[in-house]
């Protein structure tokens, strides 16, 4: 039988071995500048206290959260590939589908998805805030709300890059004055026009509409077809995925909620 380790054995093996560890690093920091010694002394510390969850200076640093609020993604760090490297990309995709690249009913095809890509992701490079900063004030004191309803738009879900199109419905109560009816249906392609989630684009148009227009509340509405889920995976078509955002007054207030939805419906009928 093996006898039972003493604790006070144990403890002062490991002091000791800490101290070595300590000549070690002091040995080879000669030659290092003051603040190499330094990094190398708050190295030592981490290695010696990572298990410790008494020492709250020791916590890993945690990644930043992406920036929600930007509506508008940051350029790839590596920056844009040109058109030929995208050309290049889709027949690689041609090839890996099993198809021939080089036959004549595909020599044109990566031109053709890259040209019609610059219009379909055209949201990119659309300013969905400058679309709303212009307001006609003089409206005779309308105060009441504003709904425009079957918006359509087409998208694509970030998920399967396979699209998603339906209506869009958009109501708010303007405060300073009322924007251009066609420049809501225009908020609604900048983001739609993006790699997306219907979640996401629903949030994205009723933040730019209440951070823009600041009006006594804004109501979204968006349904649609996913043929992610009707072409491939569970393969039902015709099923229907309803969101909504309600802020302000529409967020406060159910009956305006109630108004709302039923000017959407009324049109249904």
């Amino acid at each position: 039988m093996y006898a039972k380790p003493d604790s006070t054995t144990l403890k002062a093996r490991v002091a000791k071995a800490g101290d070595a560890m300590d000549a070690a690093l002091k040995s080879l920091s000669y030659g290092m500048s003051d603040d190499e010694r330094r990094m190398s002394a708050v190295g030592l510390q981490g290695m010696r206290g990572a298990n410790d969850p008494g020492r709250p200076d020791l916590t890993p640093d945690i990644a930043p959260l992406p920036e929600s609020a930007q509506r508008v993604p940051n350029e790839v760090a590596l920056g844009r590939p040109s058109r030929q490297e995208a050309e290049a990309a889709v027949r690689t995709l041609l090839r890996w589908a099993g198809d021939d690249p080089t036959r004549e009913g595909l020599i044109e095809t990566p031109a053709r998805v890259v040209k019609a890509y610059e219009q379909i992701f055209g949201g990119y490079r659309a300013d969905a805030d400058a679309l709303l900063e212009r307001v006609f004030e003089e409206v005779e004191g309308y105060s009441d709300a504003v709904l425009v309803r079957d918006i359509p738009f087409y998208s694509h879900c970030e998920h399967h890059m396979v699209p998603f199109m339906g209506l869009a419905h958009i109501a708010y109560y303007p405060t300073k004055g009322v924007v251009g009816l066609s420049k809501l249906a225009r908020v609604v392609d900048a983001f739609a026009r993006r790699l997306q989630t219907q979640e996401t684009m629903t949030a994205q148009i009723a933040d730019t509409i209440e951070s823009i227009l600041q009006p006594r509340g804004c109501a979204v509405m968006i349904e649609a077809e996913h043929l992610c889920m009707a072409m491939r995976g569970v393969q039902k078509a015709g099923v229907s995925t309803i969101t909504t955002q309600f802020r302000g007054v529409y967020k406060n207030d159910a009956s305006e909620q109630v108004r709302f939805l039923t000017f959407v419906r009324n049109q249904k009928g």
